[in-house]
């Protein structure tokens, strides 16, 4: 979980991840462990880390879902900061 410091990055990334066609919506998982607390609502389903970033993403059955992670990947590398990305597809639409 991540602190209002990391809410404008994290608002970033989730644009970024709901930009793939594949990705309806964003989650926080099974145990909403993945989520960025900031002023106002949490935004469910980013965590920026100091050594990684996680993002909790709805699938559509559209195509293989490890294909859709990677594309959401491809899609926040530039957001990253070297950093890795974990993609948890906590649902599926």
């Amino acid at each position: 979980m991540t602190g209002p410091a990391h809410a404008d990055e994290a608002e970033r990334i989730a644009e970024a991840a709901l930009a793939c066609p594949d990705v309806p919506a964003l989650t926080a998982g099974p145990h909403a462990r993945i989520v960025t607390y900031r002023v106002g609502l949490p935004l469910p389903g980013v965590a920026v880390h100091p050594d990684r970033i996680e993002v909790g993403i709805v699938a559509r059955r559209a195509r293989p879902f490890a294909e859709t992670a990677e594309d959401v990947r491809r899609r926040l590398r530039p957001l990253a900061r070297d950093l890795p990305i974990d993609i948890m597809i906590g649902d599926v639409e």
